[in-house]
């Protein structure tokens, strides 16, 4: 009888990126006389399939972010008996709010208020409260998502005003500009950390900051960050076309 081999080559590439990242955040974090475990790896795993998520799981990871819904709920279905944290890091529709609402942890998306307020009331009673940023356009570019920085504390401030209780304010999230240089990435990167101490001292404490992804976690652990965002140094090229 032929015995298949316990691991896959993608299970191999997985083990040895894993093991290479977490590497290199630890000694990054220390760099920045940060504890190690200060910072956590959330997998992106859009445009990858189930399987790579489960051969990742099966090496200890346990946050998973995604960002097209239509991919994302058959996924998380299919991984239901895994004990993992999801976190929605796309743009967040008004139609689609429910089943983000009742389907994953984390919403690192929020730029409005009334996107809030559906997530929050969409929220199902017998789950925790869902954990939430508010993502900035640190970058100032046209046509991206987020809240311009000086929106975001008046954002923060509705939230807590309102006092959500499905929904809790964890921080702030930034997707730079591409092609920025180091020294650029690390400016942008401290500008968000800046806004999250202002926001602190004038309204609802904060502690997390989701920024830094594979071209630039290095520089985002260095200004602060709390939840690193990397899919293609953990899985390698993914599908340019949401699965589904």
């Amino acid at each position: 009888m032929l015995i298949a081999p316990q691991n896959s080559s993608l299970e191999r590439l997985l083990a040895a990126n894993l093991c290479a990242l977490q590497q290199e955040i630890a000694a990054t974090a220390r760099s920045a006389h940060r504890s190690e475990d200060s910072v956590t790896l959330v997998a992106v795993s859009k445009g990858q399939p189930a399987s790579a998520v489960r051969s990742a799981a099966a090496l200890g990871q346990r946050h998973f972010g995604e960002s097209y819904l239509q991919e994302a709920l058959p996924k998380i279905s299919q991984l239901r008996d895994l004990p993992l944290t999801w976190h929605f890091i796309g743009r967040i529709q008004t139609n689609k709010t429910r089943a983000i609402a009742e389907q994953f942890d984390w919403v690192h998306g929020i730029d409005r208020l009334r996107i809030a307020e559906r997530l929050a009331t969409q929220r199902p009673h017998h789950a925790a409260p869902l954990e939430a940023c508010i993502q900035v356009n640190i970058g100032q570019e046209a046509g991206k998502a987020g809240v311009a920085a000086d929106a975001a504390l008046a954002l923060a401030l509705a939230l807590a005003v309102q006092a959500l209780p499905r929904l809790r304010l964890r921080g702030l999230m930034c997707i730079l500009p591409a092609g920025q240089s180091r020294e650029a990435n690390r400016r942008s990167f401290a500008a968000l950390r800046v806004l999250q101490q202002h926001i602190g001292r004038c309204g609802p404490a904060l502690d997390t900051l989701s920024m830094g992804m594979s071209a630039d976690f290095r520089e985002a652990i260095l200004e602060g960050a709390t939840l690193v965002r990397i899919g293609t140094a953990l899985f390698g090229p993914r599908s340019e076309q949401p699965l589904g």
